[in-house]
């Protein structure tokens, strides 16, 4: 009688397993593979754990450190959903946001967030938590060379991100769940924030909302990247000019101090 039972629940089981559209499962177990590998294989403490003592010996073994995140990211993020998407669902990847898609309702879309955000960048940036976090890599803040090669691998970094989130679950998600595929892809990235300073954890839930109805209504995930990096990059810089000038203000005079440090 148990192996009947158990037979019969195995059979429901299947039954149930075939009649899942299995683009919308591959999507979903890749992401919990491609986040596990990421975690495991591809982060920061897997390079501090098991390659650090290669490279301590290096003055720029932390900017290393990033860098082994950076591509590592890249590969697990973008390389390896490309091939799912290629070989496994057997789809082409324009459809995946990588695009151009309308691009004028996309350059307005995208000055008109970062209008909105330069002011609350400049704000923020005041905040011990911000200044304290940003940029991540400390020696950053002084030496413009590692600044600006830690910005291009956070461009790297962030190009992957956004693919993963905004193009593969997104976009894959699209035709099944609609405009519900916005609000799916906002969890994992919102989580993935945690550990950041709480404004920016709770930002995360406006802007991975806004990033994904900005993909869908330009088609593509290439002014997510753009918006995404500037907010970046706008953060790092602002905080480091901040540090260099020791100046955490927020008024025109704080203003104009921070801005002669440019020129």
């Amino acid at each position: 009688m148990e192996k009947f039972l158990i037979k019969s629940e195995l059979r429901r089981l299947w039954s149930i397993i075939k009649s899942l559209d299995k683009k919308i499962v591959i999507i979903f177990i890749s992401v919990a593979v491609l986040q596990t590998i990421s975690y495991y294989y591809t982060s920061r403490a897997f390079f501090r754990h098991y390659l650090f003592q290669y490279f301590q010996s290096d003055s720029n073994v932390f900017l290393i450190e990033y860098y082994y995140w950076f591509i590592g990211d890249f590969f697990t993020y973008f390389i390896l959903p490309l091939l799912i998407i290629k070989f496994l669902m057997k789809e082409k990847i324009s459809g995946y946001g990588i695009s151009f898609g309308d691009y004028k309702a996309g350059i307005r879309i995208t000055l008109i967030f970062l209008l909105v955000m330069l002011p609350l960048i400049w704000f923020v940036s005041s905040l011990p938590e911000f200044n304290r976090t940003y940029p991540h890599l400390a020696s950053a803040r002084n030496s413009w060379g590692i600044f600006l090669l830690f910005e291009l691998g956070m461009f790297v970094y962030m190009f992957s991100w956004e693919f993963v989130w905004r193009g593969f679950v997104l976009f894959g998600l699209k035709k099944h769940f609609g405009y519900y595929a916005v609000l799916i892809q906002m969890i994992p990235f919102l989580i993935l924030h945690n550990g950041k300073p709480a404004p920016e954890t709770f930002g995360a839930i406006i802007a991975g909302i806004a990033l994904g109805v900005l993909a869908l209504r330009t088609g593509s995930i290439l002014y997510c990247i753009i918006t995404h990096m500037s907010v970046m990059f706008s953060i790092d810089l602002i905080s480091v000019l901040r540090y260099k000038n020791d100046d955490y203000g927020i008024g025109i005079n704080s203003f104009i101090n921070i801005i002669k440090t440019i020129f």
